[in-house]
């Protein structure tokens, strides 16, 4: 009886390997997300190395507001300008703790 049963289980199953394969076609390209992108709000990072250090510096609107030094032998550390007015204060990590700049990024 089973044997009957697998039989035609098969048969059934053969038309279905036998059929041609439908026309696919390629999906299209998602779209961006709508929105304004201003490339004016993207950090602009310049990395130089001074000696044997490398220093990492973050602009945003040519405004420099985070430096990243990290020094050949030691851990790297961070001066941060906190409100915008050029006085940089260290910082050893970027902890939970961490503020960022709170200074106008965009006008209307």
């Amino acid at each position: 009886m089973r044997l009957t049963v697998l039989a035609a289980l098969c048969a059934l199953a053969l038309p279905l390997r036998a059929a041609p394969p439908p026309d696919l076609q390629p999906v299209p390209d998602i779209p961006p997300p709508p929105g304004i992108v201003d490339a004016d709000l993207e950090p602009q990072v310049t990395i130089t190395q001074r000696g044997e250090d490398r220093v990492e510096e973050f602009r945003i609107k040519g405004r420099l507001y985070l430096i990243k030094v990290t020094p050949s032998h030691g851990k790297p550390y961070f001066l941060l300008d906190p409100k915008g007015n050029g006085q940089f204060v260290r910082h050893d990590d970027l902890s939970p703790n961490f503020q960022v700049p709170m200074w106008v990024i965009l006008e209307f």
